[in-house]
């Protein structure tokens, strides 16, 4: 069985939508590794840990970096929280608080 990819809700699959077209090529292309080579042979600098359950697939364009926050879940899923541009060195708080809530909307 291969891995997936999916979102939490609407407004987490909205934040990838709206992102520049390099950086959704950048999601694309770190979900694709994460597909054929499996979630545990990703690693930085396409995806890295945060804390607790959350890691970060990390996005790149001309633009800027953006950030989708994601969790693994049963059955080889990635369900994606939340994603933002990065305008700052961390991860902002109130990101990772907006996943975790988020995080509860997942059945498990």
């Amino acid at each position: 069985m291969s891995w997936t990819i999916g979102f939490v809700n609407r407004a987490a699959e909205d934040e990838v939508a709206a992102l520049p077209a390099d950086m959704i090529a950048s999601f694309l292309r770190i979900g694709n590794l994460i597909k054929a080579r499996g979630l545990l042979d990703v690693h930085e600098p396409y995806v890295k840990h945060l804390e607790d359950k959350l890691w970060e697939m990390r996005l790149k364009g001309e633009d800027g970096i953006a950030r989708s926050i994601y969790v693994a879940a049963s059955g080889k899923r990635v369900v994606v929280l939340r994603t933002f541009i990065k305008k700052t060195d961390a991860v902002p708080r109130r990101e990772i608080a907006l996943a975790y809530k988020r995080m509860k909307e997942i059945a498990p």
